[in-house]
């Protein structure tokens, strides 16, 4: 027997919102990176670096002293920081879908409206303790997060709604 389906059978909301929070993660990162690379032609490391600066303090952000992608250490915190923010806010998620029996399109809009909740609230009630992120408060991460959202809610979902099955003739 398969050690993951195993583990998913015992503890179904751990498997499922570990994944679906990096997978998540995963995608919101590279929409986030890449948007802000290409339409904002600005550098795709600067994220990383305002999420490390959460625990390693202002003097990482981007900038002359630091410019943005020059210290891995800092890029790996914040990828780090990252991912345990997307699995712990994929557990939230997976309880209030639970909660409300959401399923098919209603879990995924809940999903974009969860996103932009969640940026709602580390753009602007998180700017009281993490002021540097008011200067990302533009459409990028709004999409970004509207994605995460999105994304989450789609990894969410029972492998056999997502799954298009034929039926034997």
């Amino acid at each position: 027997m398969n050690d993951d389906r195993v583990s998913e059978h015992r503890f179904p909301i751990l498997g499922s919102a570990i994944k679906a929070g990096l997978i998540a993660g995963l995608i919101f990162m590279a929409v986030e990176m890449l948007l802000v690379w290409l339409a904002m032609g600005m550098s795709p490391f600067g994220p990383p670096q305002m999420i490390a600066a959460i625990a390693m303090g202002p003097d990482v952000l981007p900038g002359p002293a630091n410019p943005p992608g020059s210290n891995l250490g800092v890029l790996m915190v914040g990828m780090l920081i990252h991912f345990a923010l997307a699995v712990v806010l994929a557990f939230v998620f997976k309880w209030i879908a639970g909660a409300l029996k959401l399923q098919g399109p209603m879990l995924l809009l809940a999903g974009v409206v969860f996103g932009l909740i969640v940026y709602a609230a580390h753009f602007y009630g998180m700017t009281a303790f993490f002021p540097w992120f008011a200067m990302a408060r533009n459409w990028v991460s709004i999409f970004a997060h509207a994605v995460f959202g999105l994304v989450l809610a789609w990894a969410l979902m029972p492998r056999t709604i997502r799954t298009v099955r034929e039926e034997p003739i």
